[in-house]
């Protein structure tokens, strides 16, 4: 506990910019990244509406070039996040003992695309039906060997690891939308048990894909069809209904103060306090919420009003949002609370790494960016959501991450780096 952990490096790939700046200006602005999807663009399906990275080229980030034949779209946002992260830490050029960095990245599993496996599927027809006795033979022809490497969860750490020669502990985190924060719990945690002086945390995902959508369903999808699409995202407000779907990803380089100060590298932030906890998602979750924010602020030595918001889940689901709301009231009173996913969708492991960065950007320049869309606030949510860009006092910002399986964790950034 004796062992300061800061943040010194970030970097993002989001349907609201590509890079640190892009993304908090939008964030700032209130920017929305949610659009029409062209393929379902005449139907009513949930699946109508989208919020992809536009402009992105792997290319630009993946080095060598090579390994981008086995990387798929999320494991090359990422890559290119956690790229971007090291180089604003200056990670990369200093002389850093690589026995000492770690990585850890929240991922989950990364689906196909079926039209890899198209010609595959049209040699197991016989007599115009599929039979799948003759996929074994035909299996090993048809896939490339290393096709399975594109989509395998841990890919993501390893990339990375190998790219800015990471010896140290490695890890990947799998725990739905919390995926993201959790990795930074747990990098926290490495550097606190001296395992490590400096991580690469963060999280990343793409749900986007035809077989990602038909396996998860949508049910934690907005149902509503709007002239507006960037209204639809409604965290917290009467009307909210759930998500839509985006991609994105987020790194972080947190290392020791002493590790940071003695190679020079600048501070942005520092983290004072985290926790993490389960509940039943149907019975005692606002419980387990509340008592995660209330021992990460009591391990920050934090008092409510020293907090300038909480950064929420904000699922914009009726149930989850209700529990979170009634637990960050419990603890944290009338306290500002912001909810980005109106800005970018719902993506999994890669959300709560992007507000995770959201968050530290408050701290750091203390202005509380705009929640979208709550026009109304929920009788069931009795919390102060803001809803404009705001001048905060205070630098600490709580950030909270839920999973729809009843995991919960908060980090408590601060700002002032003194």
């Amino acid at each position: 506990m004796s062992r300061e952990v800061v943040i010194t490096g970030m970097g993002v790939v989001s349907p609201i910019g590509i890079g640190l700046d892009d993304f908090w200006q939008s964030l700032v602005d209130g920017v929305s990244g949610v659009r029409v999807r062209p393929e379902f663009e005449h139907t009513e399906l949930p699946y109508r509406l989208w919020a992809p990275v536009d402009g992105f080229d792997g290319r630009q980030y993946v080095k060598p070039r090579k390994a981008m034949k086995v990387m798929s779209r999320p494991i090359q946002f990422g890559f290119a996040a956690a790229r971007m992260a090291a180089e604003q830490a200056d990670l990369l050029e200093s002389d850093v003992n690589p026995d000492r960095i770690g990585t850890v990245f929240g991922s989950e599993a990364f689906f196909a695309n079926p039209l890899d496996v198209v010609s595959l599927f049209q040699k197991c027809i016989s007599k115009g039906k599929y039979d799948d006795a003759q996929w074994g033979q035909h299996f090993m022809r048809e896939i490339e060997p290393l096709w399975m490497l594109k989509y395998l969860p841990n890919m993501v750490a390893s990339h990375i690891s190998i790219a800015i020669d990471s010896r140290g502990p490695s890890n990947t985190i799998c725990h739905g939308e919390s995926s993201g924060l959790y990795s930074v719990v747990e990098g926290v945690e490495i550097l606190r048990r001296g395992s490590a002086d400096a991580v690469v945390v963060g999280g990343t995902s793409c749900p986007l894909g035809l077989t990602g959508m038909i396996y998860r369903g949508a049910e934690r999808l907005s149902k509503k069809v709007m002239n507006d699409p960037k209204r639809v995202i409604r965290p917290f407000d009467t009307d909210r209904d759930g998500g839509v779907l985006g991609e994105g990803a987020a790194a972080i380089v947190i290392e020791t103060r002493e590790h940071a100060d003695a190679r020079g590298a600048t501070v942005l932030a520092k983290i004072r306090g985290t926790n993490s906890s389960y509940g039943s998602p149907t019975s005692g979750f606002s419980a387990a919420i509340a008592r995660t924010l209330e021992q990460a602020m009591r391990e920050a030595e934090l008092e409510v009003e020293d907090v300038a918001h909480v950064n929420a889940h904000g699922s914009a689901l009726v149930a989850q949002d209700a529990a979170e709301a009634q637990a960050i009231q419990r603890v944290m009173g009338d306290t500002l609370v912001v909810a980005n996913k109106g800005n970018f969708g719902e993506m999994g492991a890669g959300a709560s790494a992007l507000e995770f960065v959201a968050a530290t950007q408050s701290a750091v320049h203390k202005v509380v960016p705009p929640t979208l869309n709550c026009d109304s606030t929920a009788a069931d949510c009795p919390i102060n959501v803001n809803v404009e860009r705001t001048a905060a006092e205070q630098s600490a910002v709580a950030k909270l991450a839920l999973s729809k399986s009843g995991q919960a964790c908060c980090v408590i950034i601060d700002g002032n780096v003194s």
